[in-house]
This record gives C-alpha cells, structure tokens and sequence, in this order.
C-alpha cells in the first residue's frame, strides 16, 4: 500500500526537515519585508561577480546607516554560483545502484541567501574597512548524466550557515562605488536527497543504500561546507 506523505511529516510521521528549512526562509523573507519601510538611511543597490564555492553573482541591497546610536548598516543579498558535483560514480553508488556502465558528466550550482549587519572598524586614508557578518542559507543541487547507462538523477541539500568579512567601497563617482569583499562562510551539515533517498546527519535515513552512511554521501558530492568569499563589483545610490 502506498502511503502519501503530506508536509511537514514524512510517511513514518517524522518532521520533514526540508519543509521546515523552506518555511524558515519564506518567514526570514517576510521579517524582512515587514523591516524594509523601517529602515530611513539611504538604499543602495549592486552587482558583484567573483568566487563562493565556485564563480558567481550576486545582487545585493543595503540599507546604510539605519540606527540612532549605531554606525551599523544592512545588507541583503541573493547569489548564484556555480559548483563542484564531486564523483558521479561515487554518487551513483551511495543514492542509485552499483552499475557502472555509462560516461558520466556532472554539473552543480548552488542558490544563496544572505544576510549582513556591517560596521565600520578602521579607515586608512580615504578608505573605510568596513566588518560585515550574519547568517546564510544555501540550496544545492547537483546533477549527473551517465551517457550511454541510461541514468540521470539529482542530488540536492538546503543548509543553514554563518559568514563574515571585510570589505571596502572606492568612490566612482557621486552615488556609484567600486565595492572589494573577502571572507568566510560556514554551512552546518543538511539533510543529503537523491533518488528516494535521504541521509541525514542524525543517522535517521530514508532508504539508505547498501549499509551506506551519512559521511559517505557527503563525501561523494561537494556540498556547501566551508566557503571562501571573493568577490568585486559596483553599487548604485537610489
């Protein structure tokens, strides 16, 4: 008999995680749509392309100088980036099968969200270093394609994180700045699904393959972890 799962509960009555992670961002999403009229200092807009976890892009907003008391301005942003798929083969043998057949090729990228809380922390000259940090989210997907095995699947997680920085903006011109960022990001380990099977880092899996484990899924594919941030771009007074 089959048993249809209706959200957020799989079909044992288990709290679906990525339901749960999807709600999460929706209501992080609102809050900040709710905050946006709040915030009084000046809006600017950006573009930047550069390296996290693979080369991306991403567009931001910020909202400069929004408290009384605080030199403290925010940011949100929303990336895209291409990344690593780790080995099909290895994939294949943890989620699907143990054939082999097949040439494999692989692509994967990955979503992010972000939010930042940045503080000026010195100026050397003209330039201001400026201290950013706050939380992430990331969805990745990978995909395989094994040529001539007829077996094409997905394998994706949805993983929470943390990150921070420095970065510096040089003036253009009036209401245009030439933005440099680096940093660091962390992603806590997620729920890995591929197929009809989940590994989970509690150790609580969904048809799991051949007494595989959730390290051995994690190894097989490149999921976020622990990302360098390199990126460069413009920002634009509105």
């Amino acid at each position: 008999m089959n048993t249809k799962k209706y959200p957020p509960f799989d079909s044992n009555g288990k709290t679906d995680m990525s339901t749960l992670q999807r709600f999460s961002v929706l209501l992080f999403a609102a809050t900040i749509l709710v905050s946006v009229p709040a915030l009084a200092g000046p809006f600017y807009g950006g573009l930047n392309v550069g390296y996290t976890g693979g080369l991306g892009i991403q567009a931001t907003g910020s909202f400069m100088d929004f408290t009384r008391d605080l030199p403290l301005s925010a940011r949100f942003t929303l990336g895209y980036n291409a990344a690593s798929a780790g080995d099909p083969l290895d994939a294949r043998r943890v989620f699907i099968n143990d054939n082999t057949n097949g040439d494999p090729e692989k692509s994967a990228s990955t979503w992010q969200f972000r939010f930042d809380l940045m503080f000026p922390t010195f100026t050397v000259g003209p330039q201001t270093l400026y201290l950013f940090a706050g939380p992430r989210y990331a969805s990745y997907n990978a995909n395989y394609d094994f040529i001539g095995g007829n077996e094409v699947f997905d394998i994706g997680s949805n993983a929470w994180g943390a990150g921070l920085g420095f970065e510096s903006w040089f003036a253009i011109r009036e209401g245009s700045d030439f933005v440099l960022q680096l940093g660091l990001d962390w992603y806590a380990e997620a729920d890995i699904s591929g197929h009809d099977t989940t590994y989970r880092p509690t150790g609580d899996h969904v048809n799991p393959r051949n007494g595989y484990e959730y390290a051995d899924a994690d190894e097989a594919i490149a999921q976020p972890s622990l990302e360098i941030l390199g990126m460069m771009g413009m920002r634009f007074r509105f």
